[in-house]
């Protein structure tokens, strides 16, 4: 073995070189210490070794002193000195010293003691690559493959194992050698230990055995069932005479007890055979372990599995539609429902939409009558699954929509408002429901609780209630849950009511009542404290207190925003009244009586007994209802605008939805490509990328190291390029940054431009932000005016705008130390942040979530909003999740959520609110929010950055 040979790579332990001992320290301990100080000391010289100080020394007293002893501590602590101790000299000849450790190691692989044989020979696989000190140890290692103890006997096949792969020479009998073991072996792990074997280094030899114990498989341990797996997977990337042999068996071990052994056989079987049969059985076996199995994790990989499954064999899965369902029953997890009800809405038809919508239902009736694991969160999930099984298939819409109704007075707000938004969609894609739906509406007014969901269902009815009756009996119920009208002198006269039930002993407003208590003042001093209790506040206070309609305490609480939409949905209500009614008097009480509600609003949101008074915007709004209605002959082109535009805005909404889905459909059509006649052929060992994932495990290799990803181009690679120092410095560097997954590389170039050799040449980064340097450069010398080239790797660990900084330290003429400092390489976090889509409840929900905020005010040159958001758009890579409808048309002001996500799984979240004044120029702000304070700071310093210039960042 020559000395140039690669030195195996070990861990770096800290050492604590303030208290490190000195050579002749460490002898002393070895020579007459006890077997605790020999531990101590052994493991300090261990670690010395592994951090680079060899101190070949200590060699000799280790052998005389340590190898002798039968403490097993030390006996397993010497083989790791063994393994990383310098066993080579200068010259790269074995030092002489081995031999003696060499006959030491064979005394133990005979040793009496199971256990110190077995250590041993696992030893003997960590120094596979030192071929002299092996030579001698072979016979010895033969013969423990037939001890009578299994922990040897395994250990021993492994070490057979390591000895050839590496020197195949020296056992060069070993495949027949472990072909006889293992159909001697009785031992499970043995018997699994060879066939790994055989499948390594003998792969006909492997396949022969599978052949000759193929009945015996199903009932064979766990391990040796994986490993079995494993070859037929190898076996199936060639021609094979036994495929159909290995479809059999792997549908027996689809019934197996082990489930790892149940989802090799599973995923195996799939890459094998796309036959229907086999496909519906691998998936049966799929949802089988997701309900059996106790971890949430392996649930979600099966279940992606699963999904893989049914995108490619989606047709073949519908039949086990309600067997996954019933995971939604086994499974309290939420994040493994939503994932199963997710492949469940992707299986639905119109075959067995009726099934999926009847268990849904009754999955949401148990959430009442059951305390579910976050109950809430879960019948969340489950209307809205409801939604999108009625909304794409209409025959099941006016049986889950009353049904739903129910819970609009669910104390859980997401659920109630998930359900006002189903019914607002229902109800303008089916006219012929509006009639049942309004009436359901109109009864559930009074059980309704929060003010969201009365603004969501007083719009609804606004919009269409459409017949005579139905407007009286939204009448008749909105005075219920308002109680009685007006609302201010009805509350004055329960105060007044209040007051003179007090007695007329108690006239005056106030009484004062003296307390014992002393009171300490600023200066030190004592006071005798005074308490008055005031009788009118106390009885208002009560007033307040007492038991109101649902409608009516929302508005004495300060929900005026609910009041003006119960003002708009009134106008609407008379408009439509009046056009549909001949009769005039009834059409004047009904105005009279909305006008009465509006004002009542007004009035008593500037009185005393609300919480908070009215906001300018709702008493302005109710203001232009009630002139609506004063003027009702007079402006025909409002009531356009309360009775069509409105609702011909929401219709716009809903068909760009409905858009956005088919074409979200017809991409997905495309995806599964038709193969026609002169398409071309794929042949797995030609390509780089394998035709079947299951089959081919080094795809999964070449993602993570990158090789398969895209080359870059030069001028790409160009732009990545930072001048380190200046073109006067000694050394000129310049560095190539590299991003990759959660690494970078920096290539760095050194270019010595004096006429010295520098010695120690030593490039020295440091970090800024949660970055980490994997591994410190080695030391270098450079000729004159000569190059070099220096890689490092970095570990990004979050999104957040991090430095690299450092400096170039060598040795000169005379050996002086000289040093130039690096210019700072600022890590563009871009690279890490990818666009990404969520719901707007999603959004919303981790808008209200999310504690970190950051502002920038806009300062730009662009005076068109919507190219403003263009340029923020491609600045952050961020995505907009408004809709096109909401943004199309030209208009002076502009409002737009956009979402984005980062490799490291954070979410970042941005609302743009921007006017365009009347000089042109662009004013507001985009707001930042994210769960980590990187991520916002970062972002906004990004747009900032941005401003600058007119143009997008390349």
């Amino acid at each position: 073995m020559s000395a140039t040979t690669d030195s195996s790579c070990y861990t770096l332990v800290y050492e604590d070189s303030s208290e490190a001992p000195t050579t002749q320290e460490l002898r002393t301990a070895l020579q007459k210490g006890t077997d605790e100080v020999k531990l101590d000391t052994l493991r300090k010289i261990i670690i010395s070794t592994i951090n680079g100080n060899h101190q070949p020394q200590l060699l000799m007293p280790v052998i005389q002193n340590v190898m002798p002893s039968r403490n097993k501590q030390l006996k397993k602590l010497l083989h790791f000195y063994w393994e990383v101790c310098p066993k080579y000299d200068d010259n790269g000849k074995l030092k002489h010293e081995m031999i003696l450790v060499v006959n030491a190691i064979r005394n133990d692989l005979q040793h009496p003691n199971e256990y110190i044989r077995g250590s041993t020979l696992r030893f003997l696989q960590k120094i596979s690559k030192d071929q002299e000190l092996l030579e001698p140890l072979i016979p010895t290692c033969r013969s423990c493959l037939e001890h009578r103890h299994s922990y040897v006997r395994k250990n021993a096949v492994f070490a057979v194992y390591s000895i050839y792969r590496e020197f195949e020479h020296l056992i060069p009998d070993a495949p027949e050698l472990l072909q006889t073991f293992l159909a001697a072996e009785s031992d499970a792990t043995c018997k699994r230990n060879a066939f790994v074997f055989l499948a390594n280094c003998a792969m006909p030899k492997a396949v022969e055995y599978i052949v000759q114990v193929f009945d015996q498989i199903p009932s064979m341990d766990e391990l040796l069932q994986m490993s079995i797996i494993e070859v037929i997977r190898l076996d199936c990337k060639q021609e094979t005479a036994h495929k159909s042999r290995y479809i059999l068996l792997i549908s027996e071990l689809l019934n197996a007890s082990s489930h790892a052994v149940k989802y090799e056989a599973a995923s195996t079987l799939t890459s094998l055979t796309q036959n229907p049969a086999a496909v519906k059985a691998a998936a049966s076996c799929y949802i089988n372990l997701v309900q059996k199995e106790s971890d949430n994790n392996a649930k979600l990989i099966v279940l992606d599995r699963l999904d893989v499954l049914r995108s490619k064999h989606g047709h073949v899965l519908d039949s086990l539609i309600m067997d996954i369902l019933q995971i939604l029953s086994s499974s309290p997890d939420l994040e493994v429902r939503r994932k199963a009800i997710s492949i469940v809405l992707s299986l639905t038809s119109s075959r067995n939409v009726e099934e999926v919508v009847l268990f849904l239902k009754k999955q949401l009736q148990r959430t009442q009558d059951q305390e579910f694991e976050k109950a809430p969160e879960y019948r969340q999930l489950l209307i809205q699954s409801i939604h999108v099984c009625a909304v794409k298939f209409s025959e099941v819409a006016a049986s889950v929509v009353h049904a739903l109704m129910d819970f609009l007075g669910d104390s859980n707000n997401p659920s109630a408002l998930d359900v006002v938004s189903f019914v607002r969609e229902v109800v303008e894609k089916f006219p012929q429901l509006r009639l049942t739906i309004c009436e359901k509406l109109t009864q559930t007014l009074p059980e309704i609780k929060s003010g969201k969901v009365y603004r969501g269902v007083l719009w609804i009815l606004g919009e269409y209630a459409e017949g005579v009756q139905e407007i009286q009996g939204v009448f008749r119920q909105l005075r219920k849950v308002l109680g009685e009208i007006p609302i201010l002198a009805s509350e004055q006269r329960l105060l007044e009511e209040a007051g003179t039930e007090e007695g007329e002993e108690r006239m005056d407003d106030q009484v004062k009542t003296e307390s014992s208590k002393p009171k300490v003042l600023a200066d030190g001093t004592y006071a005798t404290e005074t308490a008055y209790t005031s009788i009118s506040s106390a009885r208002l206070e009560a007033v307040k207190a007492a038991s109101k309609p649902p409608l009516r305490a929302l508005l004495l609480g300060g929900d005026f925003y609910t009041g003006s939409v119960l003002a708009s949905a009134l106008t609407k209500l008379v408009l439509r009244y009046t056009e549909l009614s001949n009769e005039a008097r009834k059409c004047n009480a009904l105005k009279a009586e909305a006008m009465l509600i509006m004002a009542s609003v007004i009035r008593v949101g500037q009185s005393k007994f609300v919480t908070v008074p009215i906001d300018e915007d709702s008493s302005e709004r109710i203001m232009n209802c009630i002139q609506t209605l004063s003027e009702l002959e007079a402006q025909p082109a409002v009531h356009e605008i309360f009775l069509k535009d409105t609702k011909g805005a929401y219709s716009k909404m809903v068909a760009a939805q409905e858009k956005k889905a088919a074409e979200k459909r017809e991409s997905e059509k495309a995806k599964a490509a038709i193969v026609q006649v002169d398409d071309l052929l794929s042949f797995r060992q030609f390509s780089k990328k394998a035709v079947d994932d299951a089959l081919d495990d080094s795809e999964d290799v070449n993602r993570a190291t990158g090789a398969g990803e895209a080359t870059e181009d030069f001028l790409s690679n160009l732009s990545r390029i930072s001048q380190l120092t200046g073109f006067s410095d000694p050394i000129y560097a310049e560095a190539y940054v590299k991003v990759h997954g959660f690494d970078i590389l920096l290539d760095v170039l050194l270019v010595n431009q004096t006429a010295d050799t520098l010695q120690n040449l030593c490039l020295d980064f440091a970090t800024l932000g949660d970055l980490k340097l994997v591994e410190r450069p080695s030391v270098y010398t450079v000729a004159p005016h000569s190059f070099q080239s220096i890689k490092a790797t970095i570990k990004v660990s979050s999104t957040e705008t991090g430095v690299i900084f450092g400096s170039i330290l060598w040795e000169g003429p005379g050996l002086a130390e000289q040093c130039v400092i690096l210019n700072d390489i600022h890590i563009d976090i871009m690279d890490y942040i990818k666009p990404a889509y969520c719901t707007e409840q999603q959004f919303r929900s981790m808008w209200t979530e999310f504690e970190w905020e950051n502002r920038v005010n806009v300062t730009t040159t662009i005076s068109n909003p919507r190219e403003y958001l263009n340029h923020v758009m491609k600045a952050t890579n961020m995505s907009c999740l408004t809709p096109e409808g909401a943004l199309s048309g030209d208009c002076d002001f502009l409002s737009a959520n956009m979402y984005a996500k980062s490799l490291f799984g954070e979410d970042a979240l941005a609302n743009l609110s921007v006017e365009r004044t009347e000089d042109g120029t662009i004013t507001g702000h985009v707001r930042i929010r994210s769960k980590t304070q990187g991520i916002a700071l970062s972002l906004g310093d990004r747009i900032t950055m941005a401003q600058k210039d007119n143009k997008p960042p390349v």
